[in-house]
């Protein structure tokens, strides 16, 4: 057994999405978003599940914040629906949905957690997916005047800004795979919605900075990890292409002012380019505070030119190690050399671990709790991970658990359950898990024995 440290000042925390836990879809003037719309199509999400409900969190805003005090956190990730607080994406404001903000933030502030805001999780105004959508560069300025309301309204009282979560899902997992909203299956169009959030992401940056807001910005790409099968070029190349497609493409053009080469190359040779236009790179190529790293699970990875190589020509083998419910294979230390990887490319940037955590669907047992060792263990292995990266030099500053309570999973409605306090559905009664007790002391000491 081994004791594992954590700096001090490490921030550790929990994190959630407006869409997955506030309900209240069509109440206090919140407008449509896009998943709205998705989740009420017949089809789209399993069981027909949707978030009108979800966890209630709208109207429990006093009730959950108690949770993460008694959790300890010292951190708390959350997101801002956009129409609720823009109903039409633009123009008039929403100032009840501004206060639903301010009591959540000011409820935050006053039990000593601090606020840490994505803009953007997936939640985009139906007003302006009427109007293309990501697809559409009218999406671009409209999230640059969304991101100066919410600069401006918060200035000093959240000194932590994410601007896009998961941009990969956002672009290639909603409008090219089809699996999320608005369902879309069409290539180019998913790399146009890649570059123009990520010129939307540029202007809200450039914002931040000209409007002097005191604190931090910085985005949160799911960035896969793919290991060679065999050791060739082949290989190596088909998982650079995999690790690529999620992370170098959002992180190179912000670090670098242009897009990976090799990523580049590949979307030609199959006929595809991204639509820049005169000054793109330049607007995206604004300096970050920090690079939020959302990691779940790795994959073994081999070239193959054929169907099942996909777009990419890269396949998935299995590691032939356990699964999580959701049947996401576990590898820990894939989270080691994710981060290594990123420090070493980007030239040791801050880095927070925004989203990790496991879904295990463990139930309510005769004793009235729920025993999710399982989730306790997935947490202690990629702990351990984190740990050995500050050992090693990289700035590696927090690390935020998906997530705070069960919640509506997207395409999986309320099936699989990531949280680490429990939600009955029909009562929205919350439960802590054993998972939270444990998180909870590593939180109180700042380590822990594995």
């Amino acid at each position: 057994m081994s004791i594992h440290k954590f700096p001090q000042d490490f921030k550790w925390g929990v994190a959630t999405a407006s869409y997955q836990i506030e309900g209240a879809y069509n109440e206090d003037g919140r407008g449509m978003s896009i998943w709205d719309t998705f989740a009420h199509t017949p089809g789209k999400v399993k069981n027909g599940d949707n978030g009108n409900i979800a966890c209630d969190s709208y109207h429990r805003v006093e009730e959950d914040v108690q949770l993460l005090k008694d959790l300890g956190v010292k951190v708390y990730r959350f997101s801002v629906s956009w129409p609720r607080v823009l109903p039409q994406g633009t123009g008039e404001v929403n100032r009840a949905g501004l206060d639903y903000y301010h009591r959540l933030v000011d409820a935050l502030l006053a039990n000593g957690i601090e606020p840490f805001c994505t803009l953007y999780h997936w939640d985009l105004p139906q007003a302006l997916q009427d109007q293309g959508g990501w697809g559409s560069r009218v999406s671009i300025d409209a999230f640059a005047e969304y991101a100066e309301l919410m600069f401006n309204e918060f200035k000093g009282k959240i000194k932590h800004w994410i601007t896009f979560n998961e941009p990969w899902c956002m672009a290639f997992l909603s409008n090219y795979l089809g699996v999320h909203a608005p369902g879309n299956k069409d290539l180019q169009l998913a790399i146009d919605v890649s570059h123009h959030l990520l010129v939307a992401h540029g202007k809200a940056v450039r914002k931040f900075r000209e409007l002097g807001i005191p604190g931090e910005i910085g985005i949160a790409p799911n960035t896969a990890w793919a290991v060679p099968y065999r050791n060739t070029q082949e290989d190596i190349d088909a998982c650079l292409r995999i690790n690529g497609w999620s992370g170098d493409w959002y992180l190179d053009p912000i670090y670098f002012g242009e897009y990976p080469k090799f990523m580049l190359e590949w979307y030609e040779k199959i006929g595809y380019k991204p639509p820049v236009v005169e000054g793109d790179m330049e607007i995206i190529h604004q300096p970050i505070d920090f690079i939020g790293i959302n990691y779940y699970t790795s994959s073994m990875n081999r070239y193959n030119s054929d169907e099942a190589g996909g777009m990419l020509s890269s396949e998935e083998v299995s590691l032939g190690v356990p699964k999580t419910d959701i049947g996401w294979e576990i590898y820990a230390e894939g989270l080691y050399q994710l981060l290594r990887y990123t420090a070493d490319k980007y030239g040791n940037p801050s880095l927070y671990i925004t989203e990790n955590g496991a879904c295990y669907n463990d139930g309510l047992e005769l004793d009235g709790r729920i025993h999710d060792q399982r989730r306790i263990d997935y947490l202690g292995m990629h702990l351990i991970q984190a740990s050995r990266a500050i050992e090693d030099g990289i700035n590696l500053k927090g690390y935020m658990e998906w997530s705070l309570m069960d919640n509506f999973e997207w395409a999986e409605g309320y099936g699989m359950r990531f949280g680490l306090v429990h939600v009955d559905y029909d009562t929205l009664v919350r439960t802590k898990k054993d998972s939270y007790y444990w998180y909870k002391g590593v939180i109180s000491r700042n380590w822990f024995v594995l």
